[in-house]
Formats: structure tokens, sequence, C-alpha cells
């Protein structure tokens, strides 16, 4: 797709994929696949941020779960309320946008993913 515009576009990744399938594919599993698509490709710009996001994001919000549950009972119960449907729903929105072929990006995990794509 041509980002932002809805329309579709015929560009391969190295993958093999259309570019706005592979930016969704790399938020799939989270920071695993992001890092599997850094490794997998390295020119596509527009891949590589999403995928270097994902690995941002999901590596944060992994530590995060891993630190809430040293904490009894309201650490398990925060993750299980609060983190995990809150990491479910950012996880589809980037999907979508990525599928789209918007270069949605988050606060923070945005700019970093910028930063070291530089």
């Amino acid at each position: 797709m041509i980002r932002g515009t809805g329309v579709a576009h015929t560009d391969k990744t190295a993958s093999g994929f259309d570019e706005n399938v592979a930016a969704a594919l790399a938020y799939g599993l989270g920071w695993i696949t992001g890092i599997v698509f850094l490794l997998t490709e390295p020119h596509n710009r527009f891949v590589r941020f999403h995928a270097m996001q994902s690995t941002i994001v999901f590596l944060a919000l992994s530590a995060l779960g891993i630190l809430l549950q040293m904490v009894p009972l309201l650490g398990m119960l925060v993750t299980v309320f609060i983190v995990l449907p809150a990491s479910a729903v950012l996880w589809l929105i980037l999907m979508f946008k990525a599928y789209q072929g918007e270069r949605f990006k988050l606060p923070f995990a945005g700019d970093m993913a910028e930063q070291r794509m530089s």
C-alpha cells in the first residue's frame, strides 16, 4: 500500500511479502517477530521502522509484566486486568495501522525506533 493513502501497490520486501504485510507481521509475535524482520529486511525502512517499534514496545511490556509478577497478588491482578488487555489492544492497533501502510509512531517508542534507524 502507498503509506497513508489506502492505495495498493506491489512493492515486495526481501522476505517476499508486500511491504504492508511485512510491517504488520513484524508485530505478529511481539518482540520476536520484530527482531526477525530487523534481521531479514536490511533495506526497507518502512518495515524496519515497524520491526524496531515492535521490538521496543513489546520488550518493554514483557519487562513490565515480569517486574509486576514480583509483587504478590497485586502484581498479578494488574498484569491480568490492565497490562495484558492494554497490550492486546495496542498490538491490534499497531498491526492494523502497519497493514494500512501507515507509519504510525507511538510516543517514546516510535522516537526511539527512528533514532536507532539513523
